[in-house]
């Protein structure tokens, strides 16, 4: 790590000197670029600090139209919504605008941002403009500990807001998950921590954030699409641990994330603190014989590790997984000085969302879980891990990710594969080659391409019936996105999980007949 007092230098003057809610935000012409629910409350945060703001939005609908109706209702200056809004640099009242501000997920390659590059006119995410926002005459300052990772977030980020809660603090999810950060800042509740989910998405627009600690729990090709590469997607999860104050948490166990730490450009006096799931070494987090330990943030590290819980506390089915987000969770509450005993009443109390390796019914010795979270092929590999012998329901889209590492890992696992989804191409050739002998069923190809997410799911879950024995698992872990066949993945979680419920109920039926 290479240590800073710097935040980076700005273009423009005015744009420079914008570094509290108190600044001179009045008159600044402002292009908001996407009306979701980050873009509506960047828009009604630069409206109340008196900027002329200008909102724009691919979909004219009717949901847009009466956003826009809200925003005028407080000072919005004009809206432009139609499906080439984002293809050009817009004027602000005739003008060309000082600032971009974007939701996370629109593409950099995007014609209003390379316009906007060619005009020397700055790109900001919403976390961005918060940052700058945060400090505020007469109000508490939050401080920020911030996550990122390709999975493990929002429960990471829950695990944080618990433990500081249970600490006595006020503290709140924001960012990725939660209430957007910038309405956060705007209640009336003065908080002393956000625990920030930052997705990459988000980070990619961030340059002047100084969390006081920051970790990155896992990184694996996911977005690669939209970053062009995975190496810029790393490069936009590095940016997590610049300027931070306190300390730098990584996982001990994966290399690209030793390496961001160790350039990353951060306040004198910031630690670089490790964490696995196993036993520590000095200036660490692990665990020793059921027990969450630390040897980074007490005295005596040398020589002992203090207690912070037991692997039981880290839920229901504690997993490597869910234990290595403890993990890091203790790290960044311990980094903001929160004690041990805080540290076990907030993992006992976290309840974790939904559709994240969630026990969903244990009939005829038979386990049936549901982590349709597991987007992509490292989450999946977490909830593969948790198991010995699964029937797999997997499949979506793929978002260009390569499937062989992950099915040559749990091949010995493997008693079958349910594929639901369209894009499935890459996960049926990586089986193919890698799992010849488990047994494969396309229940998509089965079935009318009008057929719903619930039918398709009902039909994954009977033939997944038809298959598992005595002490087997049925994971649907599809490592790939959901939105071709299901609303988004709590829609396929739910799904599974109401076709799960009728077959448990119908079994129960035939039994007592």
């Amino acid at each position: 790590m290479r240590a800073t007092n710097e935040n980076p230098i700005y273009s423009s003057s005015r744009l420079e000197s914008l570094t509290s809610w108190d600044a001179s935000w009045e008159g600044l012409r402002v292009v908001v670029a996407g009306l979701g629910v980050s873009g509506f409350s960047a828009a009604d945060t630069l409206i109340e600090l008196g900027a002329e703001v200008l909102v724009i939005d691919n979909a004219d609908t009717e949901e847009n139209r009466s956003k826009v109706q809200t925003l005028k209702i407080v000072g919005l200056s004009d809206a432009l919504l139609s499906d080439d809004a984002m293809d050009h640099l817009p004027l602000v009242n005739g003008q060309l605008p000082e600032l971009i501000v974007t939701s996370p997920g629109l593409r950099p390659q995007l014609g209003l941002f390379v316009e906007a590059q060619e005009h020397g006119v700055q790109v900001w995410g919403d976390v961005e403009l918060a940052w700058r926002l945060n400090t505020r005459r007469g109000r508490k300052t939050p401080q920020w500990l911030c996550i990122t990772g390709t999975n493990g977030k929002t429960t990471t980020v829950g695990m944080t807001e618990s433990i500081l809660q249970q600490a006595g603090y006020r503290a709140v999810a924001v960012g990725n998950v939660g209430i957007p950060i910038l309405d956060a800042l705007r209640d009336p509740v003065e908080y002393d921590y956000f625990a920030v989910e930052l997705s990459s998405f988000q980070l990619h627009w961030s340059y002047s954030m100084s969390p006081l600690a920051s970790v990155v729990l896992n990184v694996a090709e996911d977005h690669v699409d939209w970053h062009e590469g995975y190496e810029n997607y790393l490069a936009d999860k590095a940016r997590i641990y610049e300027n931070t104050q306190v300390a730098c948490i990584f996982h001990a166990e994966h290399q690209n994330i030793i390496r961001m730490v160790e350039e990353a450009d951060v306040r004198e006096g910031c630690r670089a603190i490790g964490f696995h799931a196993n036993s520590p070494a000095l200036s660490m987090l692990g665990v020793v014989e059921g027990l969450l330990v630390d040897r980074a943030f007490t005295e005596n590290r040398q020589h002992e590790a203090l207690e912070l819980a037991e692997v039981a506390d880290t839920g229901a089915l504690p997993t490597k997984h869910t234990v290595e987000n403890a993990l890091a969770a203790a790290a960044l509450c311990r980094a903001a000085g929160v004690p041990p005993e805080a540290v076990k009443r907030g993992l006992k109390s976290f309840e974790p969302g939904a559709h994240r390796i969630q026990p969903v019914a244990h009939t005829h010795s038979v386990l049936w879980v549901n982590d349709s979270k597991a987007t992509n092929p490292h989450a999946a590999h977490a909830s593969l891990s948790s198991f010995d012998s699964v029937v797999w329901i997997a499949g979506g889209l793929s978002k260009g990710v390569d499937y062989e590492e992950l099915v040559r890992s749990h091949v010995h696992r493997l008693k079958a594969v349910i594929i639901i989804g369209t894009d499935t191409l890459s996960l049926r050739d990586a089986l193919s080659k890698h799992a010849p002998s488990v047994p494969l069923y396309n229940v998509t190809d089965e079935l009318e391409e009008s057929a719903s997410g619930a039918h398709i799911m009902s039909c994954a879950v009977a033939k997944a019936y038809e298959i598992a024995s005595e002490k087997d698992t049925v994971l649907m872990a599809p490592a790939a996105a959901s939105m071709d066949q299901f609303k988004s993945y709590a829609d396929r979680g739910d799904c599974f999980i109401e076709a799960v419920t009728q077959l448990v109920e119908k079994l129960s039926s035939t039994e007592n007949e």
